[in-house]
């Protein structure tokens, strides 16, 4: 029989070292910090003005005899980025869709509690005004069947008490794409079909349609799920940028990514509010034990 040769061996280039840990320190219970988001990419600083815009108060849902949301409350401020963690299931989604009344398309859901706009509770404003001021992205891009220039243009077109022509509505769309990150990349040909773009650019036209209704609030929920690192690296970098100018309350999976673009998380499990608070307090040294297992990998 004849003897095959081993594998050659792998060797490591003498420039590379490992990782080291950190040493930790303890918090003032007594508790180590969560380690895990160690070395991980900084945010950029929080903008040093926040806005109340939306509160959240008491709020529970439920779908039929199912719980939802249990007795959340909740500020979302305009100059912050809110995300919302937590296991599949535990009504971090049901509580977004709350924001700007989408729960209530959803048969047998019955809600309680108050959720306000700007001081006004937004049960007694009619639903279509409301989506304009507190507009949505969802986890698939979702482009209209037509051009960039008329994805845009649409939603101008829909709040304008007459059809204004394609030069009335074309500095409001470049103004959008480029909010959006994506004037650069599509100025060229504004005719182009959007079903066309990439993932990724097609998420960043989703979220100019969005800031074309120029809302107060930003609902974001899974918007990076469907991209590649490169696009998702981009759509970060807009969040963090957009928050100056509108409230943003994102929805994710990835805690990575809610450490990276949050200023303030709030951790849910089984439709309660954990804990909330600043992502560097959270990630660091949550108050609560259920939230030290999720974030640093126990369950999830």
């Amino acid at each position: 029989m004849e003897l095959r040769k081993p594998p050659p061996v792998r060797r490591l280039s003498d420039a590379w070292t490992p990782p080291t840990a950190t040493p930790p320190t303890t918090n003032g219970n007594g508790h180590h910090p969560v380690t895990s988001f160690v070395g991980a990419p900084q945010r950029a600083a929080p903008s040093s003005i926040a806005i109340d815009r939306m509160h959240v108060e008491n709020l529970s849902v439920s779908y039929g005899e199912k719980p939802a949301v249990k007795s959340v409350s909740l500020p979302i401020r305009q100059g912050e980025v809110l995300a919302l963690i937590g296991p599949s299931g535990c009504g971090k989604t049901t509580l977004l869709r709350s924001l700007n009344r989408l729960t209530e398309l959803t048969r047998g859901a019955s809600l309680s509690g108050r959720i306000t706009l700007d001081g006004v509770d937004i049960a007694s404003m009619e639903a279509t005004s409301l989506r304009r001021r507190v507009t949505m992205v969802f986890q698939q891009p979702n482009p209209f069947p037509m051009s960039v220039f008329d994805n845009v243009a649409y939603v101008l077109r829909e709040q304008a008490s007459r059809r204004p022509r394609r030069a009335a509505v074309r500095g409001a769309v470049n103004d959008a794409l480029g909010r959006a990150g994506l004037l650069d990349e599509v100025a060229d040909n504004l005719d182009h079909p959007a079903l066309r773009l990439s993932g990724g650019q097609q998420q960043r036209l989703c979220i100019a349609r969005a800031l074309a209704a120029d809302p107060e609030v930003l609902l974001l929920d899974e918007p990076c799920s469907a991209l590649d690192p490169v696009s998702t690296r981009l759509i970060e970098e807009l969040i963090i940028k957009l928050r100056g100018d509108v409230a943003i309350v994102i929805v994710t999976h990835n805690l990575q990514q809610a450490y990276r673009v949050a200023d303030y998380v709030a951790f849910m499990y089984l439709g309660e509010l954990v804990e909330y608070g600043s992502a560097h307090k959270l990630f660091g040294t949550p108050s609560q034990q259920r939230t030290r297992d999720y974030v640093s990998g126990a369950f999830g």
